[in-house]
């Protein structure tokens, strides 16, 4: 991800924590606050220490941006997303967190087109 598409301070942390909407499963947590200004989407993640050691937080880490990476035609620009991992996330591969992160963001609403999960696996 680009550095204009990261939600780096605290300070942006706590907004979207507060003025923004919540939508979860059992994997993940999505928060979303709509921007005023035109701009592309910016995503922040948050892998707690409880969900596992360094590598496992970092692996998690890296697909839930491949994963945004590869629905960034989808996702509604003009929002901060924040995502929080869950304990079950730990335990996923990449497609399981895609067709997780996909099934929140369509619980979210914030998908601008129906995508199944089905023709993106590659095998």
């Amino acid at each position: 991800m680009r550095k204009e598409q990261r939600v780096k301070k605290n300070k942006e942390f706590q907004e979207i924590f507060k003025k923004g909407t919540s939508f979860a499963n059992r994997q993940f947590v999505l928060y979303s606050l709509k921007q005023d200004e035109a701009q592309p989407f910016r995503i922040g993640i948050s892998v707690s220490k409880k969900i596992g050691n360094a590598v496992c937080r970092n692996r998690i880490k890296r697909y839930i941006r491949q994963a945004f990476l590869e629905l960034r035609e989808d996702v509604q620009d003009n929002h901060d997303y924040l995502i929080i991992a869950r304990k079950p996330a730990a335990d996923m591969d990449f497609h399981e967190v895609k067709s997780s992160i996909t099934h929140v963001l369509k619980r979210g609403k914030v998908l601008k087109k129906s995508s199944n999960g089905k023709n993106d696996r590659k095998k």
